[in-house]
């Protein structure tokens, strides 16, 4: 059964994958028919997205099995004890990656196809699609947005910002079709062949450099390095925490991991500081993590106390 739960991130994504599995389908089959390069890449465009969109659900799922307490026994939590986050921005690159070649194949099939002529096209089916295509688009735009209100996912945000593109290239096509359409019998007819590849030129140059801002994150990600500002929020926390209690210093280790935050924070004790019992420590640590970012299954982060400076460098 397909369920479609907009509430939650696994029923935005699969609507989505719906959407652009449709999307995809009838891009192919009308480029075919309308003899439009355009309308085809649009098409297989949708379809390495809906593929990636797949990989990014079985992510998403994988992600929630490994960081909720209750599945502490599964075999992935025994398998992978620091959690799968990681996957989400090999994920996300990797789509981004695939998206952008894609792009810069199309390109080059685009400038060949204007040097040798173009190629003609019926425009009554592209302008079919592209209005179909239009409105497709925009509607899963807002519903995924609508949806990541509440959610917040760094995959749905994407997502959303990949229908707003296509969008974008599908309002470009209408436009590109109803000029062909305007122009036949006209003294203008002899461009009507150089139309289609030369809106997918213009489309494949506006998508190629779109995924880099996301390859980018990425890249940091997984090269683990310090979010600024995260950083910036556990040294507040950390330095408040340390005048309130009369500690000497701390170290703080962050990062982030796609949806992840990781933190790490070593507490300098004096050496003659007096005793305490573990629940009290255990105290000192929660209010340590009431103040630093939400207590949620997607924050990994530790607090220890020492007196050796050494342990925490």
């Amino acid at each position: 059964m397909f369920a479609i739960d907009l509430s939650t991130e696994t029923g935005a994504i699969r609507l989505s994958i719906f959407i652009t599995l449709l999307v995809s389908g009838l891009g192919i089959i009308f480029g075919i028919v309308s003899g439009s390069y355009a309308i085809l890449f649009d098409g297989v465009y949708s379809l390495v997205d809906a593929a990636m969109t797949l990989l990014s659900l079985l992510v998403v799922n994988l992600i929630a099995l490994t960081a909720l307490p209750q599945h502490r026994d599964h075999i992935l939590q025994q398998r992978f004890s620091m959690g799968l986050w990681h996957l989400e921005p090999v994920v996300i690159g990797l789509n981004s990656a695939m998206l952008m070649m894609v792009s810069v194949y199309a390109l080059f099939n685009a400038i060949l196809s204007l040097m040798s002529g173009g190629r003609n096209l019926v425009f009554g089916w592209a302008l079919a699609y592209a209005v179909f295509g239009l409105i497709a688009c925009f509607t899963a735009a807002w519903l995924g947005r609508r949806a990541n209100r509440t959610i917040k996912s760094q995959f749905l945000a994407m997502d959303v910002r990949a229908w707003i593109m296509s969008g974008c290239i599908t309002a470009a096509l209408l436009v590109a079709f109803l000029i062909g359409l305007a122009v036949q019998g006209s003294a203008y007819e002899y461009i009507t062949p150089y139309i289609d590849p030369a809106v997918l030129a213009v489309v494949c140059i506006f998508l190629i450099p779109m995924p880099i801002p996301a390859i980018r994150q990425a890249i940091s990600d997984l090269m683990l390095v310090t979010p600024t500002d995260l950083k910036a929020e556990v040294d507040e926390a950390a330095a408040a925490f340390i005048a309130k209690y009369g500690f000497l210093d701390w170290r703080a280790y962050v990062s982030r991991m796609g949806r992840s935050k990781q933190i790490e924070l070593h507490i300098i004790v004096p050496p003659d500081a007096p005793p305490r019992s573990i629940p009290e420590w255990d105290r000192l640590r929660d209010e340590l993590s009431a103040v630093i970012g939400d207590a949620n299954p997607d924050r990994w982060m530790t607090v220890l106390f020492t007196s050796d400076l050494a342990w925490a460098e």
